[in-house]
């Protein structure tokens, strides 16, 4: 509504990509009667409001639960813990650490029965998948910066896995923000990582950013107040700011939500990813000062000058096997944020599922278009 006007008078800022859209569409409200499209835009925003607050209030009133049974923790260090969703007997020959991002829970990757990636590649893929769960921090990882992480518990937990291979190194899988921590494990470590998967990790934090995104990122300066005052980053600071990569996404997909059969599996999905979504730990304030403003304010690993110590960390130099998947439909991590990682790796094996960004993990399609190609590549360099 506030837009129209400027888009009547043919001075609304459109996106560029737009331009032959937009021309249409102002050419053919020039001719449209002023007062009527006005109200038909009203009405249409009311129709879009009532049925995102009618998605919502489903969601929030229905019955399902989660209920995976949790595999055993086999290692852990303060907050952070290794899960191991190896079956029982299995050879160790097929070790691989996986690292969920720590802006959410790490249990994406084992969200349902038949939705978890950790538990097809223990049954069908012959892998043992070991997943860090980073836990709320404590009041030792509350000071923590991503470095501690990387070269405190990260580093452990690496060895604990590969002393249970019974090798010297194992191949590293991280996905989103799991994926960058993961690219720099390997060069601070490149004793232990035999293989580097990379599932929609950011890397160039530039790259395709909305103006709202960009607008956000370039105010998280002045949010260090609040992050003193807590102690760590809110949830829902948070979700702010990744609201703020989509503005839209959240009225087109609780509008969808209405629409669906509550006790259809879909819906039942949709309930378990909002329930991850709106699970997420707060971030220790450093992690959170490193990531927001290291990574998406100053853009320090897209422009080569991310460094942990001594090291830098820059993706031309990793010697070992790089696997990427690069969702399409990402709206979180865009595509080319995602290449930036393997743009000058030689010989990365890349695939670009027609996905989402959790959509290629969790989706209805994610078993042929990630899962399969994933674990036939782990096979290949464990």
């Amino acid at each position: 509504m506030a837009g129209l006007p400027l888009a009547l008078s043919g001075s609304l800022p459109w996106h560029p990509d737009l331009a032959d859209k937009a021309a249409e569409l102002t050419a053919r409200m020039g001719q449209a009667d002023v007062p009527s499209l006005n109200a038909a835009v009203a009405a249409e925003v009311g129709r879009r409001m009532q049925a995102t607050l009618a998605g919502i209030e489903a969601y929030q009133t229905h019955s399902w639960k989660r209920e995976m049974v949790e595999p055993p923790t086999i290692w852990r260090q303060g907050s952070v813990r290794l899960l191991d969703y190896g079956i029982p007997g299995q050879d160790t020959g097929h070790v691989v650490m996986f690292v969920p991002s720590q802006i959410n829970r790490a249990w994406v990757l084992d969200l349902m029965s038949d939705s978890s990636l950790l538990r097809w590649l223990a049954a069908e893929a012959g892998i043992r998948p070991l997943l860090i769960d980073w836990g709320d921090a404590g009041h030792v990882e509350r000071r923590y910066d991503v470095a501690a992480f990387l070269t405190g518990p990260l580093s452990a937990a690496l060895d604990h896995a590969a002393a249970l291979a019974q090798r010297p190194s194992v191949p590293v899988v991280g996905y989103c923000m799991g994926g960058t921590l993961s690219v720099a494990l390997s060069l601070l470590r490149p004793d232990a990582v035999s293989a580097l998967g990379l599932l929609a990790a950011p890397w160039d934090f530039h790259a395709d950013l909305s103006p709202q995104a960009e607008s956000f990122a370039a105010s998280l300066p002045m949010w260090q107040p609040v992050l003193e005052a807590f102690g760590e980053m809110p949830v829902d600071l948070i979700q702010a700011f990744f609201a703020a990569l989509d503005p839209n996404l959240a009225q087109r997909k609780f509008a969808r939500f209405a629409a669906m059969d509550p006790d259809s599996d879909r819906a039942h999905q949709f309930v378990a990813l909002e329930d991850w979504l709106n699970a997420g730990p707060a971030l220790p304030p450093r992690v959170a000062h490193d990531c927001l403003v290291g990574w998406y304010n100053e853009n320090r690993p897209g422009k080569g000058t991310w460094r942990i110590g001594s090291t830098a960390i820059h993706p031309a130099d990793l010697k070992i096997p790089v696997f990427a998947a690069i969702p399409a439909q990402d709206r979180i991590v865009p595509p080319a944020s995602a290449r930036g990682a393997i743009r000058d790796v030689p010989g990365a094996t890349v695939i670009e599922p027609a996905a989402g960004h959790i959509g290629m993990v969790v989706g209805s399609r994610a078993r042929r278009t990630l899962w399969q190609r994933l674990g036939d590549w782990l096979r290949t360099v464990s």
